[in-house]
Order: C-alpha cells, then structure tokens, then sequence
C-alpha cells in the first residue's frame, strides 16, 4: 500500500466525520483550523465537539452514519472503534468518490493523518503509511526542537522577497535560493530584524532592497 504526500486546501469544503469521541474531536478541531465546513454524524458528542455544534461551527446529525450521509463532501473521516462501521463508510466513499481516513485503520483508508508540526505557514508532517502513529509523532517532536517558532518570521519575510522579484519579473534558480536562505537569514529573523533580513535575502538572490 502506498500513500501519496500532499497538501490539501480544505477552506470551505464541506467534510463529514463519523464519530464523537475524542478522536472525533481533534479530527474537527484541524478541519475547523484550516477553515472546513464540518458535519459530525454520531448519537454523542464530547463536551467540546457539543459546544461547537451550539455555536453553529459544525453540523451535527445526531444518530448513527447512514448511506448518503458522505453526498457532496471533499473529505470523509472515520474516528469510531467499530470495524464494520469503518468498512461501510469506506465502501460508501468509494461508490460516492470521496476520499476516507479511518482512524487507526490504513486498510480502510485513502489518505492518512501525518504528525504535524505548523510554524505560521510553515507546516512540516511526519508520516509512517500507518505503521506507527506514535513513531510519527515522536519524530515530529524532535523536529520540533530544531524548527523553532521564529520559523513563522522567516516564511513571512521569503514571501514577501518571493512576491517582490516575481512582481519584477525575475526569475530566480532554486540553487541560488538554497544558497541564500542560509544561517544568518534565519538569525536576522529570529531576532526581529525582518527588514535586514529582507535586504540581505534580496542582495543574496541578485535583487535590490527597495523601501
């Protein structure tokens, strides 16, 4: 089995979750952090998945899942401890396209959840192929150690150089930017010195720093 890494704009796509547990819940609250329109299907909910249903942030269909409950979503995710439930739903995603994760259960699933590290727009995952989710987010801790929250700067200033030279017309090599983005870059940002930073990034890729 073999799991293909991407990353998918779920911004007002409607996604179904199966479940109201406390996996239920952290698969909602993701979805809810990138701006998903979320239904939850479950006869029970956490306190906190209720508390969001009472302030309209996700629909709730307060039963068990049942065929036609995946029609019109981008993503479907199953987080209950019922393996049958698991196979129905994937078998109704499959005749309806739409892609499943079933928590904790690869053989019922199109896509899986990697261990995710965000730094702003920074987002680094971890993935195993569903061998060990918890080796997966082990490894993102470590990373994590070393990926630091000033990260979040650095993008920042990168974007705006990357949107100032395209503006320009220029067309930079990749080799030149790997060169570029090198220790002192990141040292500027972390300090807060965004504006020397940008100067130096644009001096080190051929361009000028305008005010």
């Amino acid at each position: 089995m073999g799991f293909y890494p991407i990353v998918v704009n779920l911004t007002e796509r409607p996604c179904v979750v199966v479940g109201g547990g406390a996996v239920a819940e952290r698969k909602v609250a993701a979805l809810l952090e990138v701006g998903a329109r979320v239904t939850v299907v479950s006869p029970r909910l956490t306190a906190r998945l209720r508390s969001w249903t009472e302030a309209d942030r996700i629909r709730h269909h307060a039963r068990a899942y049942q065929p036609g409950d995946l029609d019109g979503a981008a993503l479907a995710f199953v987080a209950t401890d019922d393996a049958g439930a698991n196979a129905a739903v994937f078998g109704d995603a499959r005749r309806a396209g739409v892609w499943v994760n079933a928590a904790d259960d690869p053989a019922h699933s199109d896509f899986l959840i990697p261990a995710i590290l965000r730094r702003g727009d920074l987002v680094v995952a971890v993935a195993t192929g569903g061998a060990s989710p918890a080796l997966a987010s082990s490894v993102r801790d470590e990373v994590a150690a070393s990926i630091t929250p000033d990260y979040a700067d650095l993008v920042r200033i990168v974007a705006k150089v990357r949107r100032e030279l395209r503006g320009r017309g220029a067309v930079v090599p990749a080799s030149r930017w790997r060169t570029a983005l090198d220790p002192e870059l990141r040292r500027l940002a972390a300090a807060g010195r965004a504006e020397e930073a940008r100067a130096r990034l644009l001096t080190a890729l051929g361009g000028e720093a305008c005010p």
